[in-house]
Protein backbone atom coordinates (compact mmCIF):
# COMPACT_ATOMS: atom_id res chain seq x y z
CA UNK A 1 0.00 0.00 0.00
CA UNK A 2 1.00 3.51 -0.68
CA UNK A 3 1.99 5.52 2.97
CA UNK A 4 1.19 8.53 0.70
CA UNK A 5 -2.26 9.97 1.53
CA UNK A 6 -5.06 10.02 -1.05
CA UNK A 7 -6.31 13.56 -2.52
CA UNK A 8 -9.18 14.45 -0.86
CA UNK A 9 -12.45 14.96 -3.20
CA UNK A 10 -14.08 17.97 -3.41
CA UNK A 11 -17.75 15.82 -4.05
CA UNK A 12 -19.11 14.76 -0.77
CA UNK A 13 -19.38 10.90 -0.37
CA UNK A 14 -22.00 11.89 2.82
CA UNK A 15 -24.36 14.81 3.22
CA UNK A 16 -27.13 15.77 5.69
CA UNK A 17 -29.95 18.56 5.04
CA UNK A 18 -31.60 19.50 7.80
CA UNK A 19 -31.38 16.66 9.50
CA UNK A 20 -34.41 16.49 13.03
CA UNK A 21 -33.96 13.54 15.12
CA UNK A 22 -35.69 13.02 18.32
CA UNK A 23 -36.55 10.11 21.15
CA UNK A 24 -40.16 10.54 21.70
CA UNK A 25 -40.70 14.15 22.12
CA UNK A 26 -37.25 15.11 23.19
CA UNK A 27 -35.37 16.31 19.83
CA UNK A 28 -32.00 14.92 19.95
CA UNK A 29 -30.35 16.97 16.65
CA UNK A 30 -31.75 20.42 15.14
CA UNK A 31 -31.47 21.15 11.35
CA UNK A 32 -27.98 19.39 11.57
CA UNK A 33 -26.57 20.26 8.17
CA UNK A 34 -23.25 18.83 7.31
CA UNK A 35 -20.53 16.78 4.49
CA UNK A 36 -17.87 14.58 4.43
CA UNK A 37 -15.91 14.19 1.33
CA UNK A 38 -14.23 11.50 -0.06
CA UNK A 39 -11.07 10.16 1.62
CA UNK A 40 -11.04 12.52 4.63
CA UNK A 41 -11.37 12.14 8.33
CA UNK A 42 -14.39 14.39 9.57
CA UNK A 43 -15.47 14.66 13.01
CA UNK A 44 -18.19 16.09 15.36
CA UNK A 45 -17.45 17.57 18.20
CA UNK A 46 -19.77 18.31 21.13
CA UNK A 47 -20.27 17.51 25.14
CA UNK A 48 -21.73 14.90 26.36
CA UNK A 49 -25.59 14.94 25.42
CA UNK A 50 -25.50 17.46 22.86
CA UNK A 51 -26.49 14.67 20.03
CA UNK A 52 -23.39 12.96 18.45
CA UNK A 53 -24.01 9.48 18.73
CA UNK A 54 -27.79 10.26 17.43
CA UNK A 55 -26.00 11.99 14.48
CA UNK A 56 -24.01 8.28 13.23
CA UNK A 57 -27.51 6.62 14.36
CA UNK A 58 -29.77 8.76 12.12
CA UNK A 59 -27.24 8.11 8.90
CA UNK A 60 -26.30 4.71 9.67
CA UNK A 61 -30.80 3.62 9.86
CA UNK A 62 -30.92 2.72 13.55
CA UNK A 63 -33.11 6.23 14.52
CA UNK A 64 -35.62 7.38 11.60
CA UNK A 65 -35.20 11.26 11.10
CA UNK A 66 -38.25 13.55 11.08
CA UNK A 67 -37.09 15.88 9.30
CA UNK A 68 -34.62 16.39 6.49
CA UNK A 69 -32.35 14.36 4.42
CA UNK A 70 -29.17 12.66 4.07
CA UNK A 71 -27.09 11.03 1.17
CA UNK A 72 -24.69 8.45 0.42
CA UNK A 73 -22.71 8.61 -2.79
CA UNK A 74 -25.49 10.74 -4.04
CA UNK A 75 -28.14 8.20 -3.52
CA UNK A 76 -30.55 9.06 -0.83
CA UNK A 77 -30.32 6.63 2.48
CA UNK A 78 -32.95 8.84 4.70
CA UNK A 79 -34.55 5.91 6.84
CA UNK A 80 -33.57 2.80 4.55
CA UNK A 81 -33.08 -0.28 6.55
CA UNK A 82 -29.74 -0.17 8.24
CA UNK A 83 -28.77 -3.90 6.53
CA UNK A 84 -29.35 -1.82 2.72
CA UNK A 85 -26.87 0.72 4.24
CA UNK A 86 -24.33 -1.35 5.11
CA UNK A 87 -24.41 -2.90 1.83
CA UNK A 88 -23.78 0.51 -0.01
CA UNK A 89 -20.84 0.41 1.73
CA UNK A 90 -21.06 1.86 5.28
CA UNK A 91 -19.95 0.58 8.58
CA UNK A 92 -20.67 1.55 11.95
CA UNK A 93 -18.66 1.47 14.75
CA UNK A 94 -20.74 1.63 17.84
CA UNK A 95 -20.71 3.63 21.35
CA UNK A 96 -19.67 1.07 23.57
CA UNK A 97 -17.86 -1.30 21.02
CA UNK A 98 -20.39 -3.91 20.83
CA UNK A 99 -18.74 -6.91 20.37
CA UNK A 100 -20.18 -10.29 20.33
CA UNK A 101 -18.80 -11.25 23.52
CA UNK A 102 -19.93 -15.32 23.60
CA UNK A 103 -17.81 -15.64 19.43
CA UNK A 104 -14.26 -15.82 18.60
CA UNK A 105 -11.92 -13.04 17.79
CA UNK A 106 -12.32 -14.69 14.29
CA UNK A 107 -15.99 -15.36 14.03
CA UNK A 108 -16.48 -11.59 14.93
CA UNK A 109 -14.50 -10.38 12.48
CA UNK A 110 -16.33 -12.65 10.03
CA UNK A 111 -19.66 -11.09 10.93
CA UNK A 112 -18.20 -8.14 9.48
CA UNK A 113 -17.72 -9.84 5.85
CA UNK A 114 -21.10 -11.08 5.99
CA UNK A 115 -22.34 -8.90 2.60
CA UNK A 116 -19.42 -10.06 0.86
CA UNK A 117 -19.04 -13.45 -1.31
CA UNK A 118 -15.69 -13.13 -2.27
CA UNK A 119 -13.89 -15.53 0.41
CA UNK A 120 -10.22 -14.23 -0.76
CA UNK A 121 -11.19 -11.33 -0.99
CA UNK A 122 -11.98 -11.74 2.99
CA UNK A 123 -9.13 -13.75 3.85
CA UNK A 124 -6.91 -11.31 2.42
CA UNK A 125 -9.08 -8.30 4.34
CA UNK A 126 -8.26 -10.31 7.63
CA UNK A 127 -4.99 -10.61 7.32
CA UNK A 128 -4.79 -6.80 6.50
CA UNK A 129 -6.72 -5.82 9.54
CA UNK A 130 -4.08 -8.72 11.53
CA UNK A 131 -1.32 -5.85 10.54
CA UNK A 132 -3.45 -3.03 12.01
CA UNK A 133 -3.76 -4.79 15.64
CA UNK A 134 -1.99 -7.68 15.60
CA UNK A 135 -2.92 -8.53 19.15
CA UNK A 136 -5.91 -9.78 17.29
CA UNK A 137 -4.11 -12.49 15.43
CA UNK A 138 -2.90 -13.66 18.93
CA UNK A 139 -6.36 -14.30 20.11
CA UNK A 140 -8.16 -14.77 17.41
CA UNK A 141 -9.93 -17.92 18.89
CA UNK A 142 -10.74 -16.30 22.45
CA UNK A 143 -14.06 -15.42 23.20
CA UNK A 144 -14.57 -11.30 22.62
CA UNK A 145 -15.85 -10.57 25.68
CA UNK A 146 -12.74 -11.62 27.26
CA UNK A 147 -10.76 -9.05 25.82
CA UNK A 148 -10.01 -5.62 27.46
CA UNK A 149 -11.93 -2.12 26.68
CA UNK A 150 -8.94 -1.69 24.04
CA UNK A 151 -8.97 -4.82 22.06
CA UNK A 152 -12.62 -5.21 22.10
CA UNK A 153 -12.36 -1.43 20.45
CA UNK A 154 -9.64 -2.61 18.03
CA UNK A 155 -11.83 -6.01 17.01
CA UNK A 156 -14.52 -3.61 16.41
CA UNK A 157 -12.71 -1.20 13.93
CA UNK A 158 -11.51 -4.44 12.21
CA UNK A 159 -15.08 -5.96 12.15
CA UNK A 160 -15.93 -2.54 10.47
CA UNK A 161 -13.09 -2.85 7.90
CA UNK A 162 -13.73 -6.34 7.18
CA UNK A 163 -16.85 -5.26 5.08
CA UNK A 164 -14.09 -3.01 2.60
CA UNK A 165 -16.10 -0.27 3.63
CA UNK A 166 -16.19 2.99 1.48
CA UNK A 167 -17.34 5.16 4.80
CA UNK A 168 -16.98 4.39 8.46
CA UNK A 169 -19.06 6.16 11.14
CA UNK A 170 -16.44 5.63 14.51
CA UNK A 171 -18.27 6.73 17.41
CA UNK A 172 -16.13 7.91 20.70
CA UNK A 173 -13.27 5.33 20.34
CA UNK A 174 -11.82 6.49 23.41
CA UNK A 175 -14.42 5.85 26.06
CA UNK A 176 -13.09 3.83 28.62
CA UNK A 177 -9.82 3.97 27.45
CA UNK A 178 -6.24 4.91 28.73
CA UNK A 179 -4.30 7.99 26.98
CA UNK A 180 -1.62 5.90 25.39
CA UNK A 181 -4.34 3.26 24.55
CA UNK A 182 -6.48 6.29 22.90
CA UNK A 183 -3.26 7.67 20.89
CA UNK A 184 -2.53 3.95 19.66
CA UNK A 185 -6.15 3.53 18.23
CA UNK A 186 -6.43 7.03 17.03
CA UNK A 187 -2.55 6.25 15.05
CA UNK A 188 -4.41 3.65 13.61
CA UNK A 189 -7.56 5.15 12.56
CA UNK A 190 -5.38 7.73 10.34
CA UNK A 191 -3.15 4.81 8.87
CA UNK A 192 -6.51 3.39 7.90
CA UNK A 193 -8.00 6.57 6.19
CA UNK A 194 -4.02 7.27 4.75
CA UNK A 195 -3.51 3.37 2.89
CA UNK A 196 -6.84 2.53 1.95
CA UNK A 197 -8.25 5.98 1.47
CA UNK A 198 -11.49 4.45 3.74
CA UNK A 199 -13.36 7.91 4.42
CA UNK A 200 -14.60 8.31 8.17
CA UNK A 201 -16.58 10.36 10.41
CA UNK A 202 -15.44 10.15 13.43
CA UNK A 203 -17.44 11.90 16.91
CA UNK A 204 -14.94 12.32 19.74
CA UNK A 205 -15.53 14.19 23.02
CA UNK A 206 -11.43 13.93 23.36
CA UNK A 207 -10.86 16.70 21.30
CA UNK A 208 -7.52 17.09 21.24
CA UNK A 209 -7.12 14.03 19.81
CA UNK A 210 -9.75 14.19 17.14
CA UNK A 211 -8.80 18.00 15.96
CA UNK A 212 -5.31 16.40 15.36
CA UNK A 213 -6.38 13.41 13.39
CA UNK A 214 -9.23 15.20 10.97
CA UNK A 215 -9.07 17.00 8.54
CA UNK A 216 -12.64 19.00 9.12
CA UNK A 217 -14.42 19.54 12.00
CA UNK A 218 -17.99 20.34 13.24
CA UNK A 219 -18.89 21.87 16.85
CA UNK A 220 -22.34 20.84 17.87
CA UNK A 221 -23.99 21.63 20.92
CA UNK A 222 -27.95 20.81 21.69
CA UNK A 223 -28.36 19.22 18.97
CA UNK A 224 -27.38 22.24 16.55
CA UNK A 225 -23.64 22.65 14.04
CA UNK A 226 -22.83 25.83 16.01
CA UNK A 227 -19.30 26.38 13.97
CA UNK A 228 -17.16 24.28 11.23
CA UNK A 229 -13.83 24.65 9.16
CA UNK A 230 -10.78 22.77 8.92
CA UNK A 231 -9.25 21.34 11.63
CA UNK A 232 -6.02 23.42 11.87
CA UNK A 233 -8.31 27.09 11.95
CA UNK A 234 -10.73 24.77 14.38
CA UNK A 235 -7.59 24.82 16.74
CA UNK A 236 -6.82 28.32 16.85
CA UNK A 237 -9.92 29.43 17.60
CA UNK A 238 -10.64 30.87 21.06
CA UNK A 239 -14.20 29.21 21.97
CA UNK A 240 -12.59 26.21 20.88
CA UNK A 241 -9.60 26.21 23.09
CA UNK A 242 -11.25 27.03 26.17
CA UNK A 243 -13.91 25.01 25.97
CA UNK A 244 -12.56 21.91 24.30
CA UNK A 245 -8.87 22.34 24.57
CA UNK A 246 -8.71 23.34 28.26
CA UNK A 247 -6.43 26.16 27.16
CA UNK A 248 -7.81 29.24 29.17
CA UNK A 249 -6.25 32.33 29.23
CA UNK A 250 -6.71 35.80 31.61
CA UNK A 251 -8.42 38.87 29.88
CA UNK A 252 -7.14 42.33 30.44
CA UNK A 253 -8.72 42.74 33.61
CA UNK A 254 -7.51 39.47 34.81
CA UNK A 255 -11.35 37.97 34.43
CA UNK A 256 -11.09 34.30 32.53
CA UNK A 257 -12.48 34.37 28.75
CA UNK A 258 -14.17 30.75 29.84
CA UNK A 259 -16.72 32.28 32.39
CA UNK A 260 -18.27 34.33 29.65
CA UNK A 261 -20.59 33.21 27.33
CA UNK A 262 -19.45 31.19 23.72
CA UNK A 263 -19.13 34.10 20.95
CA UNK A 264 -20.49 31.36 18.17
CA UNK A 265 -24.16 31.27 20.16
Amino acid sequence: MSTQPPPISDLPVLKLLNVESAYGPIKAIRGVSLQVRRSEIATVLGSNGAGKTTILKTISGIIDPRKGSIEFKGEDITAKDPAVIVQQGLSHVPEGREVFPLLSVHDNLLMGAYTRSDRDGVAREMENVFSYFPILKERASQNAGLLSGGQQQMLAISRALMANPDLILLDEPSLGLSPKLTKEIFEIVVRINRERGTTILLVEQNANMALNASDYGYVLENGRIVMEDTCAHLREKDDIKEFYLGMKEDGVRGERRWKKKKTWR
